[in-house]
């Protein structure tokens, strides 16, 4: 690493190879048509979980226990003739479970059938948890699969069983499951010669439409430097380090929900960086690539344009993650460039990270090797189908309903839905890297991760932190995000919010139904762990963005002329952000 002033590119060294290297034909087209599946992985576990069970005889009594009392309690139910008041109903579906709120399933038949089902569903849960002797990883995972496989059966998955479904079939005629049968074969069609959904919104008109320019280009991500919305600026820059996994423009949505021109109109000069969407030829760059042509490029360029002796610096999700790299890799270098680090639904320990860990393992990632090692790349529907696999039943089988059965017209489509639709690739070297650097080895965390040859340590981070977490990410649950208090010598003001993963970092001012908790501990204060912290922070109605701002900004910081822009090699968005 380098120090402030010395401004020479960065050298690293030549990264151990990993298995993605290796020669695996035939392993690699058995991954492709398991869309990156491993059979292995999930029959280890099956197996495991079977054979627990069958050495378990109290389990086995206490299994026949519950079956008789779900059997007779559902007995009770409808033998009174199924009674509305959800007091005599022998269970409740969980607290995010929508599938059976339509009015149609607090009757017989219906309401028979989602009882039913509903008890059943608590016995498998039953089955799959807590069995003597199961690993705990294997506990989760079998009982997250087989609640997938329950899922798919649901009654409110089927037109002769889904009350909503038969009164609509009922008025319109069956013309409903006619255009739901059309919209199937075209979707099926477009899915195997692998077409793309149609851009509804486009970018540089409806989304991502703040003035700005690129100012600066590496192979791997363009910079954007935003136009001023005030006569002064705030002295130190911000910089922006989104994820490579979609594009950068969710933080510059439309004009009422962008985060860049929010930061803009509140006097912060912003930079942003788009991500390349790589191709096969870009298989072998992994993570010290993007370390070095995207945040350490960027700070160089920023502060030799602005003449900023210190930048904050913002990453979201994996950007996140590798600017906690970033950091740590200055501070041992002594680079002292940050002014502070900002950590938006982003993981630095993965001891924690959620039912994605569901899927990661020493078979599962070797198979979505094989599969990266044919294409050079992991592709962006390979990806999707474990994001959708965690929230099945609201982004696989609603959908199925709603588009198939209901034959209800397209959906308006929104700012986000257009930003998810519009996805990228990974190459094969970076995202083999992540998963084991990151979810296999959990390096970061241990200061085992190595950058310009020796390991780095997040506790040589002595710049504030502001992190955040969303009370509902499926992707980087909060208590993971939380860790990052334990990892760091900083003083760290971290923000609950509510919302998921991508909605609660978008909550700009005035957006309804938004509260937080904020609550700041230094780095010479007793550690709390997440309860203890929730019950000390702060709560407040609305966005947590102003909290953000007016931290960033400090007590006093020094306003300023805006920096001059130097010479644009084209206007913002760029180029980088439009290739599919």
């Amino acid at each position: 690493m380098k120090d402030s002033t010395d401004n020479t590119p960065l050298e690293f060294p030549a990264e151990p190879q990993s298995p993605v290297g290796s020669d695996r034909p035939l392993r690699g087209h058995l991954a492709r048509m398991t869309m990156g599946a491993s059979p292995v992985s999930t029959l280890a576990m099956m197996n495991d979980w079977a054979l627990h069970l069958a050495s378990a005889p109290d389990k086995q009594v206490s299994l026949v226990k519950k079956a008789q009392d779900n059997w007779l309690s559902w007995l009770s139910f409808v033998s009174k003739g199924c009674p509305a008041d959800p007091d005599d109903h022998p269970i409740a579906p969980q607290k995010n479970d929508r599938r059976f709120t339509h009015e149609g399933w607090a009757k017989a038949p219906y309401a028979a059938m989602s009882q039913a089902f509903l008890l059943a569903e608590d016995f498998v849960d039953h089955a799959t948890s807590d069995v003597p002797g199961l690993s705990p990883a294997h506990d989760r995972a079998m009982t997250f699969l087989m609640r997938q496989m329950m899922d798919a059966v649901a009654p409110s998955n089927f037109p002769t069983t889904n009350p909503e479904v038969v009164a609509r079939t009922v008025e319109m005629g069956g013309q409903n499951i006619v255009q739901g049968a059309a919209k199937l074969m075209r979707d099926c069609r477009a899915a195997a010669l692998g077409e793309k959904a149609k851009r509804t919104k486009v970018v540089g008109q409806d989304v991502a439409v703040t003035p700005g320019k690129v100012v600066f280009r590496t192979h791997l991500m363009e910079l954007i430097q935003y136009s001023p919305a005030t006569e002064k600026v705030h002295a130190e820059p911000v910089l922006i380090v989104p994820a490579w996994i979609m594009k950068y423009y969710i933080l510059d949505l439309s004009p009422h929900n962008s985060m860049v021109r929010y930061l803009t109109e509140q006097g912060f000069t912003v930079f942003m960086i788009s991500w390349r969407n790589p191709g096969a030829e870009d298989a072998d760059l992994g993570m010290a690539d993007y370390l070095e042509q995207g945040p350490m490029a960027a700070l160089d360029h920023i502060t030799t344009t602005t003449g900023a002796q210190k930048v904050h610096a913002a990453g979201y999700c994996l950007g996140g993650t590798l600017l906690s790299i970033t950091a740590a890799a200055m501070a041992r270098a002594v680079d002292n460039r940050l002014a502070s680090m900002t950590l938006l639904a982003a993981q630095t320990d993965f001891s924690q990270a959620g039912e994605l860990m569901l899927f990661i393992n020493e078979s599962q990632v070797s198979f979505l090797e094989d599969v990266m090692k044919v294409q050079g790349y992991l592709d962006s529907s390979q990806m999707e189908s474990a994001f959708q696999m965690i929230r099945s039943n609201d982004l696989i089988w609603s959908r199925v309903i709603r588009d198939y059965l209901l034959g209800d017209d397209a959906v308006l489509m929104t700012d986000l839905m257009a930003w998810n639709a519009d996805s990228t690739r990974m190459p094969a070297r970076m995202h083999a890297d992540y998963l084991r650097q990151m979810f296999l080895n959990n390096d970061l965390a241990a200061g085992r991760y190595r950058v310009d040859g020796h390991p780095v340590s997040l506790r040589d981070i002595r710049v504030p932190v502001f992190a955040v977490g969303t009370e509902t990410d499926h992707v980087a649950p909060w208590q993971s995000a939380f860790k990052i208090h334990a990892l760091t010598h900083a003083d760290v003001t971290f923000v609950l919010t509510n919302g998921g993963h991508n909605a609660g970092v978008l909550s700009e001012p005035g957006h309804k139904h938004r509260h937080y908790a904020i609550h700041t501990t230094h780095d010479q204060d007793k550690a709390l762990g997440p309860d203890d912290w929730r019950a000390a922070a702060a709560r407040h109605e609305g966005s947590w963005w102003p909290a953000w701002a007016a931290w960033l900004a400090g007590p006093a910081e020094q306003m300023v002329t805006p920096p001059k822009m130097p010479r644009a090699l084209g206007d913002a968005p760029g180029t980088y952000v439009l290739v599919e």
